[in-house]
């Protein structure tokens, strides 16, 4: 696992990269699935109780993070099923420590002190809890659609990051 934390302000200035692509990020998104099939079937598998609207917000977002992890550099190699059931279990266990899926999850989840790289989880923490500012015709997720889309990222973060080698 990568103790490497990427800076704030890059990832930022990446997730906002892909959001600015538009639709020439989708050929992208497209690419980055198939590079990382088993996580991305695992998220595919873990979704039943999420809205079909709001699944596509979750391999979006996913996408997301594969290209942050891509973009910054060093290399990134393709996640084993074991990687991503250890994953699992970590944020798993701390379900009941970090629920309800409510106002104070962010600050909860944030207070997680062993979270790979927090500033990825918090840009989607942000994007799912504590953005304000929707554009027209962007999905306003509810809370409990929200809280599983991020369980499910951040098991993802977690297993990319195990599998990720910084640059020197």
């Amino acid at each position: 696992m990568s103790t490497v934390v990427m800076p704030r302000e890059d990832v930022h200035r990446l997730a906002e990269e892909c959001s600015d692509s538009g639709d020439a990020f989708r050929a992208v998104a497209s690419r980055l699935l198939r590079d990382q099939k088993r996580l991305t079937n695992f998220l595919k598998r873990n979704m039943p109780e999420i809205d079909q609207s709001t699944r596509e917000v979750v391999l979006y977002m996913f996408a997301v993070c594969v290209r942050v992890f891509e973009q910054y550099g060093g290399r990134l190699k393709k996640v084993s099923g074991s990687e991503i059931d250890a994953a699992a279990e970590r944020v798993r266990s701390l379900a009941a420590e970090i629920m309800p899926f409510d106002g104070g999850f962010p600050e909860r989840v944030r207070a997680v002190e062993w979270r790979a790289q927090p500033h990825l989880l918090d840009e989607a923490l942000w994007a799912l809890f504590e953005r304000e500012d929707r554009e027209e015709g962007e999905l306003d997720v509810p809370p409990e659609q929200a809280g599983m889309i991020f369980l499910l990222l951040w098991v993802a973060v977690e297993s990319l990051n195990s599998h990720w080698t910084p640059p020197s």
